[in-house]
């Protein structure tokens, strides 16, 4: 399976982990590297919590040296402060810095950021281009097919970020005023990547092998990008390089595999954050594990009321 180049970062495949809110911590990028993952993106930072140092930032840059190559996810919405945020932090472990112009959830987009700056092509170019004539990396944006339904502007919008300096772009087929429902549209990604000519991820839908490989069809794209279909399933990434290249589709995880999965992701989790936040995190994360599984229901609910490792393993060995 072919990779491409994002400015001087070659991408040795076609499979990208996107950002997350509260899901693509460190451990969760390094459970999807090993299970085939070719490029992973950070949680989304904001600029201005790096300008004043607001403590949890620390947690969302943690970075390891086996998940590169890394793209760190910055959003704001002033070019003068994401320039400066960007430059500050370029030194930092991590190979491309991707723009967020995509998040729909009202406290980002009430602030005039993420999806909001779609509705500002003027003002998106200007960051853009601050962000790129500051910093040596290769600087990439993550955008949606338009704000609303009658604004669906991804292509106007994806030669303007190609043209301000953007290196590459990832585009989510579906409007902010979507959010996630509905049914992402495939071919608006077809049109950007007909229009530019830096590499174009596609992201939205994506949940089966069979999902990319309709993808790439459809679209063209240079990179799939995966999200909610692998919240409780890194192993999507194995199974999806599989049917690309062998087209074999791989059997669901047995029990046990995904017993030890959620065993090893919270201690990992526990090494990064601490026992007490870890457990607290790995309550939504069992609950995307076992979702299918005979008795998931019953063990979700339970789950809740973790607190400790020890506990944590008890209910999910005594669950088998």
């Amino acid at each position: 399976m072919e990779g491409f180049q994002i400015g001087n970062v070659r991408i040795p495949g076609k499979l990208v982990l996107g950002p997350m809110a509260g899901v693509t911590d460190l451990p969760f990028r390094l459970l999807c590297k090993e299970q085939g993952a070719d490029l992973v993106y950070t949680e989304m930072i904001s600029a201005k919590g790096i300008f004043y140092k607001n403590k949890n930032t620390e947690l969302l840059w943690m970075t390891k040296e086996q998940e590169r190559p890394l793209a760190l996810q910055l959003f704001g919405s002033e070019p003068a402060l994401m320039a400066d945020m960007a430059a500050q932090i370029e030194e930092r472990s991590f190979d491309i810095l991707d723009i967020n112009m995509g998040c729909p959830v009202p406290k980002v987009v009430n602030n005039g950021e993420g999806s909001a700056l779609m509705k500002d092509p003027q003002l998106a170019g200007e960051i853009v281009k601050a962000v790129s004539s500051r910093i040596s990396k290769p600087v990439t944006v993550k955008f949606r097919k338009g704000f609303g339904a009658d604004d669906c502007n991804a292509v106007e919008f994806a030669k303007r970020m190609e043209d301000c300096g953007a290196a590459a772009i990832a585009v989510h087929g579906r409007t902010r005023e979507q959010y996630y429902g509905g049914k992402a549209d495939w071919d608006i990604i077809r049109q950007v990547k007909e229009t530019v000519g830096i590499p174009v991820i596609a992201s939205g839908d994506i949940f089966t092998p069979e999902d990319a490989a309709a993808c790439l069809e459809q679209t063209g794209c240079d990179g799939l990008m995966l999200a909610r279909g692998v919240r409780g399933n890194p192993w999507l990434f194995h199974q999806i390089r599989e049917y690309l290249e062998h087209g074999t589709l791989e059997a669901k995880p047995s029990r046990e595999e995904m017993v030890q999965m959620i065993l090893r992701h919270a201690r990992m989790l526990i090494e990064c954050k601490g026992e007490l936040m870890a457990m607290r995190e790995m309550r939504k994360h069992v609950a995307w594990y076992t979702a299918g599984y005979p008795g998931s229901a019953s063990l979700r609910r339970r789950v809740n009321e973790i607190e400790k490792y020890e506990d944590l393993e008890r209910l999910i060995m005594f669950s088998k």
